[in-house]
């Protein structure tokens, strides 16, 4: 206060009266390094005094260095003051509040205060609160390097190094480091094997983590097979054999060699050349008119094979004869010799003919009109003793196969090759393509052995070998032109064949399987994710005249802005090919597919091996999880466990936790919950709350678990999940009330409210539709199909040609919201059929057939058959 009184009495002359002070400089935050002093300073004009107070308190007047000058733009008065602040001035208020100082000007006309500067002692810690940790990783892989650095002011930034080089993410798009300062590689190169080091540093100092070795290791594939060699030996038995090298690709780095045989052998016999031999002379002819006679021979004794010499010399020999019986042959009674012969070797063909004709007529009267054409499809599918009906019986339509009766093999190509004359032969498989010149053979085998039959035929072919080895993730089944269903109980996977899908006369045993996606190498590159299951039908060489529907779950929220998605398709040399791009136009009609909110439906007249990748064009871009929680159903000890799954939002998933927690012993704990993960690079994490710390205490360190983002995003590790270990304080403690919470970093969360009784044996939910009420993994014929047979074709022959007024297909489209796929179905020779049985696909086996009557009503081209039928069903 005597400081302030003094310097107002006392004003500098010069001074302009009228005018308070601003500031031309202000005080501005420092760092104290080490026991280094700072300096403050400050210029106001006009200004008779400045001085600085502290935290409150002035600071004494010989503390202040001050500097007067004149401002030649407006000739006031300037003054400038600094000041000197130490480490023990700012240590004495540590942890008290934090070090501040700031300026107050002077004029005769009022004081001006200026901004507050905060003066604080830097530092840096010396060991990082996490650090990067040594990993060995496949190629494509991605890596996150999580690394927390030392606590310190100002806080510290991080760099990476790579072999001691500076990684810069503006040069190599592969690399992104996160907010919490983690090395994310999207997916591993070999050029990412190195040491990977975490720099902090700040104006203090600048620290060092440990180095993380991480080394990139490519397991080895094995090239195609080269040509086999010629046969051993050029006559008889020998042996031919062909080969292959893990070099597609050679394993580096540790990673695992090729499994199986370089080298196969295979029998061969080369037949040996056989040269022919004249038979005997045959006896010498009767002298001729011309006076000689003739003998003849052949070459067959033996005839010449497999490229053996002709035989050489004449084959007829003749010479003269000048007996009496030359000279007293008589013409006429030759000639009359000659014509009796003729007319006996008419008469025997004549008789051969008649002969034929009535064989031929017996047979055929013997068998229907419509069963002559297709006599291997009645011997399938039919009992032997049983005559077929004729073609005015309404009930053909209706008669349900026989499978366990018949089933037929055929040979052929098991996968159709345009680049090259080798083909993949397999001599005695069921699971070739249609017949095309061979013959049909028909076996007998009981109901019981031939699901373990037809997987022991499945497993020996080389195509095949990565499909499951048993029957609880596949269906399979025998099917003719009448079409069929397979579904895989509890997946939500199904292949519908429509009628006339296969070849009148032919059988095909077709099989539907799901597979673990750990078995099945599906490469993914970029940001690009496995939306669906990875689901194969067979065999591959099937020929459909119609396309199959192969129905399947999917996890995405799909939308044109956020999302490319595309169906990939696995060639027979193993490599995964995109066939389709949904949302764009078709490059084939082979291929089609309708995505629909939580399956889709892919028309095909291919079958083979299919999975849905999506690769997101945004950060909005999300897929669902279903996230699943499971407890014991008992708890012997103090420990307790409840482990949170987090599932691609799929049925078949979930049917694999089930049936793995079955055989845990656990229960699940209330119904699965939705949450949409999104593409932003953040983690999920979980945490657990509101538990009784009077009964139980969590033995987890952390306030959360963390699941990483890649294993989430890829999809392909489908029973990802994180266990909360719980110790009762009780033995005597049976109730356990918590809350489980489900968040991505920056995002939004789900709550789980548990509330269970340990000692009650908590069954599974409701919610899941046991095995039992699913239905039959095969059906063949008319049971596969809501619609009747009749009415279907009536329904097709009605809606196909152009109707008035727009009566047809078209409008049938619109009334079932098809009508996006239009363009589509025009395609195809049937478009109504292609409706129906997508409608088949979609609705069985709870569609409503009232619904569809209703809409075929409405189309102007109601059939009463088919509210008959309807109302039947209701």
């Amino acid at each position: 206060g005597a400081q302030q009184s003094a310097t107002v009495a006392n004003p500098v002359s010069g001074a302009s009266p009228d005018l308070l002070p601003h500031f031309q400089l202000e005080p501005e935050d420092v760092y104290i390094v080490k026991n280094k002093a700072v300096s403050l300073a400050c210029r106001a004009t006009p200004a008779t005094q400045i001085y600085f107070k502290c935290n409150g308190e002035w600071v004494h007047q010989g503390d202040h260095v001050i500097q007067h000058s004149t401002d030649r733009g407006t000739g006031l008065p300037v003054m400038e003051v600094r000041i000197e602040v130490t480490r023990q001035q700012v240590e004495k208020i540590f942890g008290l509040e934090e070090y501040w100082c700031q300026c107050v000007a002077w004029s005769s006309s009022g004081t001006t205060k200026s901004q507050k500067a905060f003066v604080r002692i830097a530092y840096l810690r010396k060991n990082f609160e996490q650090e990067p940790t040594a990993r060995e990783v496949s190629i494509e892989q991605g890596i996150v390097l999580p690394c927390r650095p030392p606590e310190g002011i100002p806080p510290a930034e991080v760099e990476w190094l790579r072999n001691e080089e500076l990684v810069d993410p503006a040069l190599d798009a592969n690399v992104y480091v996160t907010p919490e300062h983690s090395l994310v590689l999207r997916q591993a190169r070999l050029a990412d094997t190195a040491n990977y080091t975490c720099v902090a540093k700040n104006i203090v100092a600048r620290r060092r983590s440990a180095s993380a070795a991480i080394t990139v290791y490519v397991n080895g594939g094995w090239s195609t097979w080269t040509q086999w060699s010629g046969c051993s030996t050029s006559c008889g038995r020998g042996w031919q054999k062909r080969s292959r090298t893990c070099t597609n690709p050679t394993p580096l780095n540790g990673g695992a060699f090729c499994e199986g045989q370089n080298v196969q052998k295979t029998a061969c016999t080369t037949l040996c050349p056989v040269d022919g031999a004249w038979s005997e002379w045959s006896k010498w002819s009767v002298c001729g008119v011309e006076c000689t006679h003739w003998r003849s021979r052949e070459c067959s004794e033996p005839a010449p094979r497999n490229g053996g010499q002709e035989c050489r010399g004449p084959e007829l020999d003749t010479r003269n004869c000048t007996s009496e019986l030359c000279s007293h042959a008589t013409p006429g009674a030759e000639d009359v010799a000659l014509y009796v012969g003729l007319v006996a070797v008419a008469v025997c063909l004549v008789l051969l003919l008649l002969v034929g004709v009535l064989v031929y007529c017996r047979k055929k009267g013997g068998l229907d009109a419509d069963v002559a054409d297709s006599s291997i499809l009645t011997a399938g599918f039919q009992p032997v003793s049983i005559k077929p009906s004729k073609a005015d019986n309404p009930s053909l339509l209706t008669i349900q196969p026989d499978l366990s009766t018949a089933t037929m093999t055929y040979q052929g190509s098991l996968c159709p090759r345009q680049d090259g004359p080798a083909k993949l032969q397999l001599p005695n498989g069921h699971l070739l393509s249609p017949l095309g010149t061979g013959r049909h053979t028909l076996h007998h085998s009981s109901p019981a052995a031939e699901g373990a039959d037809f997987v022991a035929r499945l497993s020996t072919q080389s195509y095949f070998r990565s499909l499951p080895r048993g029957t609880n993730n596949m269906a399979y089944g025998t099917f003719n032109f009448l079409g069929g269903r397979l579904m895989i109980p509890n997946t939500g996977i199904s292949l519908l064949i429509p009628p006339d899908a296969i070849p009148r006369g032919k059988i095909y045993e077709v099989y539907l399987t799901l597979h673990k996606q750990e078995d099945v190498r599906l490469p993914l590159a970029g940001c690009q994710t496995l939306l669906s299951p990875i689901v194969s039908c067979g065999p591959p060489g099937v020929l459909l005249t119609r396309p199959a529907i192969l129905a399947m779950g999917h996890c995405v929220e799909a939308s044109a802005e956020n999302w490319s998605i595309r169906l990939k398709k696995q060639s027979c040399e193993g490599t995964w090919e995109d066939v389709l791009q949904l949302g764009a136009e078709p490059c084939t009609e082979l291929y089609y597919c309708q995505l629909e909110a939580q399956a889709c439906y892919i028309f095909t007249e291919q079958l083979g091996r299919f999975a849905l990748v999506g690769e997101s064009l945004s950060m909005a871009a999300s897929k669902r999880l279903k996230l699943v929680l499971f407890a014991p159903a008992t708890c012997p000890s103090l420990e307790y466990n409840i482990r949170v799954y987090c599932l691609s939002d799929t049925q078949d998933v979930l049917k694999e936790v089930i049936q793995l927690e079955k055989q845990l012993g656990g229960q699940l704990i209330g119904a699965p919950r939705v949450l949409h993960f999104k593409d932003s690079y953040h983690n999920l994490r979980l945490s657990i709350h509101d538990m009784p710390s009077s009964l139980w205490k969590s033995k987890l360190l952390a306030s959360y678990q963390e699941i990483p983002f890649y294993h989430i995003w890829s999809g392909l590790q489908p029973f990802l999940h994180c266990t909360f270990t719980l110790e009762r304080l009780s033995p005597s403690t049976c109730e356990l009330a918590c809350k489980i919470w489900v968040w991505q970093v920056e995002g939004d969360g789900q709550s789980f409210t548990v509330n269970f009784n340990i000692a009650k044996d908590t069954r599974f939910s409701d919610w899941l539709v046991p095995d039992s009420e699913v239905g039959a993994p095969a059906l063949v014929g008319p049971s596969a199909f809501k619609i009747p047979f009749l009415i279907r074709q009536k329904i097709i022959s009605s809606l196909d040609p152009p109707g008035t007024r727009g009566a047809d297909w078209r409008t049938l489209a619109q009334k079932l919201n098809l009508d996006s796929h239009l363009s589509f179905f025009a395609s195809k020779p049937s478009p109504t059929a292609m409706i129906l049985n997508l409608w088949e696909a979609r609705h069985f086996p709870n569609g409503n057939l009232s619904q569809l009557a209703a809409a075929v009503a409405e189309v102007g081209k109601q059939d009463s058959a088919l509210f008959a039928v309807s109302e039947a069903e209701c």
